[in-house]
């Protein structure tokens, strides 16, 4: 539910799930960073940040209803399908584990922008 409502909504549900994703990706990043191959993992760090940023933005745009918020939940959702696709080539748990959050968070908003 909202911080002003009692309701809760489907917008609360992903901003949830923005969140959750953005602080997925940037425990990823940390813990990529810590992995012997980092040099193999570039293109996976910056989906990551991007990831991670699209996601708070997200959740601002919804929090305040922006009439633009369901146009930026359509980029997330491809972002984080991105980002999915990238964890996914490694096969430490924090990366596996991060690319199924980014699938929950584009299910989201995948939803909200429709």
């Amino acid at each position: 539910m909202g911080i002003l409502s009692i309701t809760p909504t489907n917008m609360d549900f992903c901003i949830e799930s923005c969140v959750r994703c953005a602080r997925a990706c940037e425990e990823c990043t940390t813990a990529c960073l810590q992995e012997p191959d980092v040099q193999a993992r570039v293109k996976c760090l910056q989906t990551l940040n991007d990831c991670a940023e699209i996601c708070l933005q997200s959740a601002a745009f919804m929090a305040r209803n922006s009439q633009f918020a369901a146009a930026h939940c359509k980029l997330c959702a491809e972002i984080c399908e991105a980002c999915a696709v990238e964890c996914e080539k490694f096969k430490d748990e924090h990366c596996q584990e991060c690319a199924k959050v980014c699938r929950e968070c584009a299910e989201a908003c995948r939803s909200m922008a429709q």
